[in-house]
């Protein structure tokens, strides 16, 4: 199977080396000169977007699901270029309703269409233990089986195409929510003086888990590493996305508002390129700095 991966970002990159690695011919493409540079340095081959051999998957890894109608729909794109029978694979966290607007065409040209969005972060990308989330016909991830078995701990199918993107903007919206709520919960008990430690394993023992309570507290806040490698901006976006897929189908999903609006109240003290589990630190700094107050004013 000869594979070319559009975009070799952290995930890109790293996804196209796992794949690289379990044997499959991959060729990596970028519109950065640094980007491709330094992948040919990991030992992949690379190529520069306007001279692409042909290939059976086209794999994006790319920011925004205009940069996916770019790469699809310019003069050339790969409507126009990938040969009859390949497959387009997305795993961008792409806008639905652009996904519905592109996914018929790509079919209209001859080429197969999977939206897969993935979860866990570059280091799932390059121990091959993503989470993927598939929207497509169940032949086409047949198909590929062998490359999505390479890339991930675990696929599911959720249905059509533009399925994928949506349960990938659902997930992303509960995960911003389960950050906000994990760090009030914490500071709750910590303000009542329970360790923080004790109340995320007394959570975890419970209905209240979740893979924040369980993975990027001990991982990255309570480390103080913040280090995930996903970026508070692209949270943003993908909530921002999620508000507008809901706009979109009529739903009053007050919830998802004001999670969006708490994500997007401070972006002076926690700018976009901070790493997005920074989100609790207004909440479990608020209660350290209350705690330091009444310190200060029983010394007194």
């Amino acid at each position: 199977m000869n594979i070319i991966v559009i975009g070799l970002g952290q995930m890109g990159g790293n996804m196209a080396m796992t794949l690289h690695a379990a044997g499959f011919h991959v060729t990596g493409t970028d519109v950065s000169d640094d980007a491709r540079a330094r992948l040919a340095s990991r030992g992949l081959a690379v190529a520069a977007p306007d001279s692409l051999p042909a290939a059976d998957v086209y794999l994006l890894s790319l920011p925004t699901s205009d940069h996916v109608r770019q790469v699809l729909m310019a003069s050339p794109g790969l409507l126009s270029l990938a040969p009859k029978g390949s497959v387009i694979v997305d795993t961008s966290t792409s806008d639905p309703a652009v996904t519905r607007e592109l996914a018929p065409r790509v079919v209209e040209a001859g080429l197969e269409w999977l939206d897969a969005p993935v979860s866990g972060g570059p280091a799932g990308a390059a121990s091959g233990s993503l989470g993927m989330l598939l929207g497509g016909e169940s032949s086409t991830i047949e198909r590929l089986t062998p490359m999505l078995d390479a890339m991930s701990a675990r696929y599911t199918h959720v249905g059509p195409a533009a399925s994928g993107h949506v349960v990938k903007l659902a997930n992303n919206y509960l995960c911003a929510a389960h950050l906000l709520t994990t760090a009030e919960a914490v500071a709750l008990a910590a303000k009542a003086g329970v360790d923080p430690a004790a109340c995320l394993a007394g959570l975890n023992s419970g209905s209240g888990r979740s893979a924040v309570s369980e993975v990027n507290f001990p991982k990255w806040i309570q480390s103080d590493s913040f280090d995930s490698g996903f970026t508070t901006g692209l949270m943003r976006k993908d909530l921002r996305l999620a508000r507008d897929a809901a706009a979109d189908l009529g739903l009053p999903l007050t919830l998802l508002e004001q999670v969006v609006a708490r994500w997007h109240a401070d972006p002076d003290g926690l700018p976009d390129h901070a790493d997005f589990n920074r989100i609790t630190d207004s909440v479990l700094g608020l209660a350290s700095a209350q705690d330091a107050d009444g310190s200060q004013e029983d010394a007194q």
